[in-house]
Parts: C-alpha cells; structure tokens; sequence
C-alpha cells in the first residue's frame, strides 16, 4: 500500500516559495547533488534519473517530522500544497538526512541564527505541476470542510486502506480530475472481473499458435529503439530478452522495472514492450501477429481491472490488414465494458516502419505524442 505525503506552505511564505522555485521548478542539476552523497545513493538515483536535473525538497528536523520521514519509501506519492491549490504532485525516488546538502540548495533567507536547516530531504520522481484544488483530495479522502494543513503531513492508515478499497492509483487519478475526466471506482470495474475470467479461459483454450516470430522479434526491436530515442527506458518480457541479446545484441533492458508503480507485476511483465520513465509507464505495446488478436486485448483487460484509472496509451501493434479484425474483437461486451473502442489505440506495422525510417539516423527528438499522432482510434 503505497503511502501518501501531504507537504503544507502557507500562502505568503516567501522563503518557501523561493525554494520551491530553485529546487522543484528549476529542479537541481544532478552533480550539484552527487557531491555530497555516498556511492550507493548515487547510483540509485542514477538509475532513476540519470543525469537529468532532479527535483528535490525537504523539511526541518524535527522529531514529529522525523518519524513521518522514517516511513517514507520510494514510490510512495507526494503532494505540495499552497494554500488551498496543490501545487506539485510527485512520487517519492529516493530520501537522505543532509544538512551539507541542504546548505547547498536552501539558504536561510531571513538570516536568523540558531535556526536548523531542512535536512530531511526527498527526492521526486515524475513531478507535475497540478494546480489543483485540495478540496478535490480532501473529497477523496472523506476529509471534512475543515480539516485544517500544517506543516509535513502523512496520511493515516485508515484513511489509506479505506481509499484503496475504493480507487487504484492516486497519482493517475489527480491528473484525470486535472484534466477533467471522470474517475472509475474499482467496484465499477470489478462486477466485470468473473466475465472477464470466463472470456479469458475459452479464448485461451481457442489460442492460435504465432508462427511469425521473427516479424514479431522485428517489430519488438524496432519499438525497443524508438523507445530509448524517445528517452524511456525499455521493458519487454524476460522470454523475449534473450531472443533480442541474441539477435541484435542488445541488453539494456529496464531493470527494476515496478519500482514505485502500483500495478502488480504479473499484469505488466508479459506485455510485449512497454516504454516507462522514472515511476510512470509511458506506453505499452502489444504486437499480434495471430488471426484471433485477443491475447494483447486480454493483456490490457487486466491492466484496466486492477488499475482503471491509468491514462497512459495502450496500442495493438499489427499489420494493417489485421485492422477488421481488431474492431471485430474490440465489439467483444467483454472488451465494451471497459471502453476500448476509446482506451485502446491501433498502430499499424506500416506506421512503425515509418517512423522507424524517419528516426534512423537520430538517438533523440521522439516522444510518445508522435506515435499517438500516427495511431488509429478504434472507435
């Protein structure tokens, strides 16, 4: 049960809000940082970030924050809060008691002496800029009109236990309301799970043998490296790596690949490529080169049920011929109830090639939005 941090700056709080414009809007270039830590934080970070500036905050050390801090662990989310707007939503990478490092970035404007610095320190992970009303969590939360910030704050266990009986992934659900979607409760979704059980058995029993590996293994290399110019790191299934070591050479796969993300692993480990930054999942791919092209639906079924309310993009990778098809399976009620004539997008084998081609001679300047663009709706 990932935990939740609730970081209060009173509006009008000058000294605060100049270091929250030094070290969480400019964030903190990573060599600035390195310096004053050991060898083991280094590389953690490294591999979370790698030299990319770093957004990091902190608070005094007192000893009610201290045991807050104690708790913290890395996935865990983060809020900073201004007044009654949320400012900042992030995911805990990684913490550190510093009072070098919090000289380095926090100096004490009013120049009181005696005064202890903000030596518990946190680093972020997929920070955003929300600007969202904290009435919107307090709603969530069944948190009363009056229920008053102070300070460093973490969320009872009560009042998590009783928010995750009820929705999945608090970070994908305050970027939802941001955006002014709706969010889906997991009882909505899980009334379909027994159908969705009985769906999955007869069409795995149906299961059609993929006697095209080795377009599969060419299309799953070629979204391996539009993935790294994009600037994700890569995951594809264990089973696949070594086909892919073997044949190109390549073994820089993503390592501690649910580090900080809430969905279980065995919903994600066997898609066939999935893009991922930081503690967030980019996109994910299934490539079907099957008549039936279910498996890769079934795959993202199961990723809706434990996890309805993610908003990164699903496609079905396969040739355009296979387009008829996919609609066909897309009717399927199991599949309607879970909207993915809308949720899931269709990419076709022509439009990775192309993209492939156009990116050929460049290690950068991709992004998703761009694989989004030359997507097909299903709807």
């Amino acid at each position: 049960m990932r935990q939740i941090f609730l970081l209060y700056i009173p509006p009008g709080n000058y000294e605060a809000l100049v270091h929250y414009q030094d070290t969480i809007v400019n964030r903190v270039a990573s060599d600035r940082i390195y310096k004053y830590l050991d060898k083991k934080l280094i590389a953690h970070l490294q591999n979370i970030f790698g030299m990319k500036p770093i957004t990091v905050w902190g608070s005094r050390d007192s000893s009610a924050n201290r045991r807050k801090f104690n708790r913290m662990l890395p996935g865990d989310d983060i809020l900073i809060i201004e007044g009654s707007t949320i400012k900042l939503l992030g995911k805990i990478a990684a913490k550190t008691v510093n009072a070098d490092l919090s000289r380095e970035l926090w100096k004490n404007i009013k120049n009181e002496k005696n005064l202890e610095g903000w030596d518990l320190i946190y680093f972020i992970a997929n920070p955003i800029q929300i600007d969202l009303p904290f009435s919107a969590f307090r709603d969530l939360f069944n948190y009363s009109e009056d229920y008053t910030l102070r300070g460093f704050c973490r969320i009872s266990d009560a009042k998590l236990e009783q928010f995750y009986e009820t929705y999945d992934d608090l970070y994908s659900i305050l970027q939802r309301l941001k955006n002014g979607e709706s969010v889906t409760k997991k009882e909505v979704i899980f009334k379909t799970l027994d159908e969705m059980l009985d769906a999955q058995k007869v069409q795995e029993e149906m299961r059609v043998p993929d006697t095209t590996i080795s377009e599969h293994l060419d299309m799953q290399w070629k979204l391996i490296q539009l993935g790294m110019k994009s600037g994700a790191k890569v995951w594809i299934p264990k089973s696949d790596q070594q086909k892919v070591i073997s044949q190109y050479a390549f073994d820089s796969f993503e390592k501690e690949f649910t580090a900080g993300i809430d969905t279980p692993a065995k919903y994600v480990e066997n898609i066939d490529v999935v893009w991922k930054d930081e503690y967030r999942i980019d996109a994910a791919f299934e490539i079907e080169n099957t008549t039936a092209i279910y498996s890769g639906l079934l795959r993202f079924s199961d990723l809706k049920i434990i996890a309805p309310n993610s908003n990164y993009p699903l496609f079905i990778v396969a040739p355009q011929s296979k387009r008829n098809r996919l609609i066909e399976q897309i009717k399927r009620p199991t599949f309607k109830k879970l909207d993915f004539g809308s949720k899931v997008k269709f990419l076709p084998y022509e439009a990775i090639n192309d993209i492939d081609n156009f990116f050929k001679n460049s290690s950068s300047g991709l992004n998703v939005d761009l694989i989004v663009g030359k997507s097909e709706s299903i709807n």
